[in-house]
């Protein structure tokens, strides 16, 4: 009797422990990732963190600028050493231009706050702000400036691109 008590015991606890295993495991659905689709679990698209700081730091950069020019003699002045080219032909302008670079600083700030949240006016500020940016560098092209101008144009125009592409639009609501 004792033995058909063990035998019995034992194949309680194997099904028992079947019943466990299955209970453990529930079944999964798995689908494999198409390229070129969103990143998993973060709902947007491959570079959408990448155009967002880079509206931030154009931002600082352009505040930076707005308040060299407002208020000159600073010690952030130095930062003109990079493109004294441009300090020359803006500084004469001093306060006119740098209001424009503060206004330019916000409307970058308020693009990258919008693009962040994904709301639909954010990216389409980002896109008329990239398209600005396309317009003036097709401009130094016909002005001659071949180097600066056509850098520019295939940098930002490939920056509009994207942004336009379906991937990107679908994050905004």
């Amino acid at each position: 009797m004792s033995s058909q008590i063990r035998n019995s015991t034992a194949e309680v606890a194997v099904i028992g422990f079947i019943a466990f295993e299955a209970q453990q495991d529930p079944p999964v659905y798995s689908q494999r990732m198409k390229s070129g689709d969103r990143i998993e679990g973060t709902g947007k698209a491959p570079g959408f963190s990448a155009i967002g700081v880079f509206l931030f730091f154009g931002a600082t950069m352009a505040g930076l600028a707005a308040t060299t020019l407002l208020w000159p003699g600073t010690s952030l002045d130095r930062a003109w050493d990079l493109n004294p080219t441009a300090y020359q032909q803006l500084a004469p302008l001093g306060g006119k231009v740098g209001i424009l670079f503060l206004l330019l600083a916000a409307t970058l700030v308020t693009s990258g706050i919008g693009w962040f949240r994904r709301h639909l006016w954010g990216w389409r500020l980002a896109v008329v702000i990239i398209g600005i940016q396309v317009l003036g560098d097709l401009i130094n092209l016909v002005r001659g400036d071949w180097l600066r101008g056509g850098t520019g144009a295939v940098i930002a125009g490939t920056l509009l691109l994207y942004l336009l592409s379906a991937r990107v639009r679908d994050v905004f609501s």
